[in-house]
């Protein structure tokens, strides 16, 4: 009885939660992408783009968005520090990988970045949600200029966007949180995560 009654509860009042990576090569804009969700979906004021040092690690963000629990993993883009990603892959239930659209010298780099992340077998399935950043930049490629360009065939095996954005005035946030949001709770992924997390709860 008491197992039924806690299950209604659960879809009645509890928000589902949601875990996203945050990757992409160095200087790409993570942590101030970070940052700005922090301003944009919480009451907490996230750190302005000139007070922002590169990330050594982890840096985690915490939002409530579109009736969900969002937990951000913000991880450091340097060349030696990507061998680290692959240790949250498991339990990430998407990617959110960040591209400076108006460095067109350091594509190849971010394609080359994000292809590790898209064979790797535990982010099977997982939805990718890449902002193509500082489109407040003149210099910036559209989203569709760089989708093009991309032409990864790994991008159709699962839920993908290319969003056009800029972490430095919030432009396009929303909208690839919201399309990211509804991905991950389409996705079989989500539910195989959610079975996992249950179980470890009954032992």
């Amino acid at each position: 009885m008491f197992s039924l009654l806690y299950g209604l509860w659960k879809y009645l009042f509890s928000k589902a939660e949601f875990h996203v990576l945050i990757l992409g090569i160095d200087k790409a804009g993570k942590t101030t992408v970070l940052e700005k969700l922090k301003s944009l979906f919480s009451d907490l004021e996230g750190l302005p783009p000139d007070r922002i040092v590169p990330t050594v690690g982890l840096n985690i963000g915490r939002v409530e968005a579109h009736k969900s629990k969002l937990i951000f993993w913000d991880l450091g883009g340097q060349l030696g520090l990507r061998t680290i990603w692959e240790k949250y892959f498991e339990e990430a239930h998407a990617v959110l990988y960040v591209v400076d659209a108006a460095n067109q010298s350091r594509f190849d780099d971010a394609k080359s970045a994000l292809e590790k992340v898209l064979r790797h077998p535990d982010l099977q399935g997982a939805p990718i949600l890449i902002f193509a950043n500082k489109q407040d930049l003149p210099a910036a490629v559209t989203a569709q200029d760089f989708s093009h360009y991309l032409d990864l065939k790994e991008l159709n095996d699962r839920p993908s966007l290319v969003q056009a954005m800029s972490a430095y005035d919030g432009s396009g946030i929303q909208e690839g949180v919201f399309w990211l949001v509804e991905a991950m709770r389409k996705t079989t992924r989500t539910e195989e995560l959610n079975r996992r997390a249950d179980a470890a709860v009954t032992l």
